[in-house]
């Protein structure tokens, strides 16, 4: 075959092998561009997916968090399931050592602010758990101290005489809280923070009575389980801070106390800004029956027999009278009964009927036939 034949078909070869293989190219070029595409479109996705949810999650975090400064919600970030760094305090990491005083006692410190603190432990859940339990809720907003609770006792006051099982009407005057609030205490107890209205605690008080026995004056602690009337409070009373609750049905013959205990919606006590304050509850020490305060000074009227009626009123009157010859000093020991009309001394002695009188009264105080309250199993 001549040259001139061979080199046209060579040349249309290799123009043919250059389109297919430029086929080829372009094929898996198409290829790679659709599947690098595929890879690099689904890496990205996932990793602006990741970044977003992140991002998202962290701005609403602090919208959420921001809706609960002004206790209005109480999502706790939107359900996140993690602590955003924004809110770590960096003093939880702290024991105090550093700077402190003699005598005062290192702080238990986690740099992750406790927030697994109940790992491991009976959860409070809401409940009121008799036998203890752990409780992971922030204490939540606290006021300034213009804001701090103050609490006077009304009715009754202190060393006041009331009469047997007749109603009394407990009141307090309560400063800086917001009355009204009361969660449901069965499955709420402790379990969402403290919150601010108008700068003041959104919360309410309770009312509880115990029996001081016979004397008004105890020096031992009363058993915290032992109660003979408790009320929590769900109204804002007057809706000025003076709030009451009421026992229609009075109480027995003795020496009682009555406090207060404030606290915010979910039952916890009111969480101040400072240590160094006044108490935000008050107390006061009151008789039912009796003598009731004039005979707190003679241990409770039940010692008052003994220390100024008839002892004292025999051994003076008929000892100083029969001796002295004149009854006054015999009067003078028992100024709590009859003693001083006579002037001599076996009328002096008489005065232990006047002594007797305080024990007829002292004695109505005894703990036979006291009638005993309700407790139910969950209170607030």
């Amino acid at each position: 075959m001549r040259f001139s034949t061979i080199l046209p078909i060579l040349l249309a070869a290799g123009v043919a092998q250059a389109q297919f293989g430029g086929g080829n190219g372009g094929n898996n070029g198409g290829n790679n561009g659709q599947n690098n595409g595929q890879n690099n479109g689904q890496n990205n996705g996932q990793n602006n997916g990741q970044n977003n949810g992140q991002n998202n999650g962290q701005n609403n975090g602090q919208n959420n968090n921001g809706q609960n400064n002004n206790g209005q919600n109480n999502n706790g970030g939107g359900g996140n399931l993690a602590l955003n760094p924004a809110n770590v305090q960096q003093n939880s990491n702290n024991d105090g050592l550093a700077d402190a005083e003699e005598g005062q006692a290192a702080s238990a410190t986690d740099g992750a602010n406790f927030i697994n603190f109940c790992t491991g432990k009976t959860l409070t859940n809401g409940l009121q758990t008799k036998g203890g339990s752990c409780n992971g809720i922030p204490m939540g907003d606290i006021p300034g101290v213009q804001n701090m609770v103050s609490a006077i006792m009304i009715n009754p006051k202190n060393g006041d005489n009331v009469q047997a099982n007749q109603a009394i009407n407990f009141q307090v005057q309560i400063a800086n809280l917001e009355a009204g609030s009361f969660t449901n205490p069965d499955n709420t107890y402790y379990a969402a923070p403290q919150a601010l209205q108008n700068g003041k605690v959104v919360g309410h008080t309770h009312f509880t009575v115990q029996d001081l026995g016979g004397n008004i004056n105890p020096t031992q602690p009363l058993n915290a389980q032992e109660f003979v009337f408790f009320k929590g409070v769900n109204d804002n009373g007057n809706g000025n801070g003076l709030l009451s609750a009421n026992l229609a049905e009075g109480l027995p013959d003795g020496n009682y106390r009555v406090c207060t205990m404030t606290s915010a919606s979910n039952h916890q006590f009111v969480t101040m800004p400072v240590a160094q304050r006044g108490a935000q509850d008050d107390c006061v020490r009151f008789t039912v029956g009796g003598n009731g305060g004039n005979n707190g000074g003679n241990n409770g009227g039940n010692n008052g027999q003994n220390n100024g009626g008839q002892n004292n009123g025999q051994n003076n009157g008929q000892n100083n009278g029969q001796q002295g010859g004149q009854g006054q000093q015999g009067g003078q020991g028992q100024q709590g009964g009859q003693g001083q009309q006579g002037g001599q001394g076996q009328q002096g002695g008489q005065g232990q009927q006047g002594g007797q009188g305080g024990g007829r009264r002292g004695r109505g105080r005894g703990r036979f036939g006291r009638k005993r309250f309700a407790l139910r199993d969950f209170v607030a």
